[in-house]
C-alpha cells in the first residue's frame, strides 16, 4: 500500500472526502450526502441543523461569525472516466472521481478543520465559525441552496467560500451579463431590397463595433471586462428582406462596472435595442486589507492573491468580505480526470485553521 492510500484511508480528512465522493450527489439528488456529513458532524459531538438538503454547523456563539460554504453537489459524471467516478481511486498521490476536485475536497477540508477546532476547545468568546453546506450550485439557476437558506442564517462578518484555488486567496471574481441586441428593420421582396430596410445589414453594423469596442476601466486583478458575440438569428427566407435580427451577447463583467452600466454604455453606441436577459452573476472583490484577506495572507508564507475567471456562491455573499479559497486545481473541475492530491486536502485543513484563528483575533 502506497503511503498516500495510507493516508487517505486513515487519516479524517481522508475518510470524509472518500465517504463523499463514494456518495453521488447530483444536483437535486444530495439529500444522501447531506445525511453523511450531518451524521459525521453529529459524532463529533456538533450539533447540525438541516435546512432541506443543506447542513448548517456552529463553534461558538458570536456575534462575530465567519462562514465557511461550499457545495454538496456535483455535476453528471463525463463517458471518459479513467475510473469509476463514484469510487475514489488512488493513483500516485492523486485521488480521481466526480467531486473530488468540485467541491468535496473543499467540503472535506471546512467540515474537518471545523470539527478539530470544536476539539481542540472551540474559538475566542464573542466569534462564531459557521459552516454552510449547500445544495444545487452546480445548477447555476434559483434554486441554488446557499442564495436560499441565507436569510435564514446569522448575520456574518465575513466568507471563506470553498472551491479549488489550490489554497491561494482568489479576491476577486468575475461575473457573467447576458444582453441580447435587437435589431429592427422593414420587410421587403429582395429584387426590391430599397423598400426595406435589413435588420441583419443593422446587425452586422453593431456587431462590428461591438468587435473594437473595448471597456476603458481595467480591473487590478481580473483585467477588462470582455466581450463574445454567442448566437445570431435572423432572417426567415432567401428573397425576403428581414424586419428582425437578435444576437446574444456574453459579457465576462469586473467589478469595475455594474451590468446596468454595461447595458447602458452599448445601448448609447448600438443602432439596435439592449435587453438585459440574465445579471444575476455579479462580479466580486474585496480589498486586500481586509481582515479576512489577511487572514488567509498570514496562514501561508507563500499566499498570493489573485483574479478568478469562474463563478461561484461569492455572489450570495456579496455584502461582506470574502475570498474564494480552497483545495485542488480548478481546472480539473468537470472534467473526466478530475482528481485531487491527497497531501493537498490534507494540508488544507491546516491552512483553514488557521485561517480561522487569524480572522476571529483580528
Amino acid at each position: 500500500m502506497s503511503d498516500a492510500t495510507s493516508f487517505y484511508a486513515s487519516s479524517d480528512v481522508g475518510r470524509l472526502h472518500r465517504a463523499l465522493v463514494a456518495t453521488p450527489s447530483l444536483s437535486h439528488e444530495e439529500a444522501a450526502a447531506a445525511d453523511l456529513l450531518e451524521s459525521w458532524f453529529r459524532e463529533a459531538g456538533l450539533k447540525p441543523e438541516r435546512i432541506g438538503h443543506n447542513v448548517v454547523v456552529s463553534v461558538g456563539e458570536g456575534p462575530r461569525t465567519l462562514l465557511l460554504n461550499s457545495h454538496l453537489d456535483v455535476v453528471p459524471p463525463s463517458s471518459d472516466h479513467p475510473y469509476p467516478p463514484f469510487e475514489p481511486t488512488i493513483d500516485g498521490s492523486e485521488v480521481f472521481g466526480r467531486g473530488t476536485v468540485d467541491a468535496k475536497g473543499c467540503v472535506a477540508s471546512m467540515a474537518t478543520a471545523l470539527i478539530r477546532i470544536h476539539e481542540a476547545g472551540g474559538v475566542p468568546a464573542g466569534t462564531r465559525v459557521l459552516g454552510a453546506f449547500t445544495v444545487c450550485e452546480e445548477t447555476g439557476g434559483t434554486d441554488n441552496g446557499l442564495e436560499a437558506i441565507r436569510p435564514e442564517l446569522p448575520a456574518i462578518d465575513a466568507a471563506l467560500i470553498g472551491e479549488p484555488t489550490h489554497m491561494q486567496p482568489c479576491v476577486a471574481q468575475k461575473g457573467l451579463l447576458i444582453l441580447r441586441l435587437d435589431a429592427s428593420g422593414k420587410t421587403a421582396h429582395a429584387a426590391r431590397a430599397a423598400e426595406g430596410d435589413n435588420a441583419i445589414s443593422r446587425m452586422v453594423r453593431d456587431l462590428a463595433l461591438l468587435a473594437d469596442f473595448q471597456f476603458e476601466r481595467v480591473h487590478p486583478f481580473l483585467g477588462e471586462t470582455t466581450q463574445n458575440v454567442t448566437v445570431i438569428e435572423g432572417g426567415t427566407a432567401r428573397n425576403v428582406i428581414p424586419d428582425r435580427c437578435s444576437a446574444w451577447i456574453d459579457i465576462r463583467s469586473t467589478p469595475s462596472y455594474s451590468h446596468p452600466e454595461i447595458a447602458d454604455l452599448l445601448n448609447q453606441r448600438l443602432e439596435s435595442d439592449v435587453v438585459i436577459h440574465s445579471q444575476r452573476f455579479i462580479p466580486v472583490d474585496t480589498p486586500i486589507d481586509e481582515p479576512i484577506v489577511r487572514a488567509c495572507l498570514a496562514a501561508r508564507d507563500d499566499a498570493k492573491p489573485f483574479g478568478s475567471p469562474t463563478m461561484s456562491d461569492w455572489i450570495h455573499v456579496s455584502d461582506v468580505p470574502a475570498v474564494k479559497i480552497g483545495p485542488g486545481d480548478s481546472r480539473r473541475s468537470h472534467t473526466a480526470r478530475e482528481s485531487i492530491d491527497v497531501f493537498e486536502l490534507h494540508e488544507s485543513c491546516a491552512t483553514y485553521e488557521s485561517i480561522i484563528h487569524h480572522f476571529l483575533n483580528y
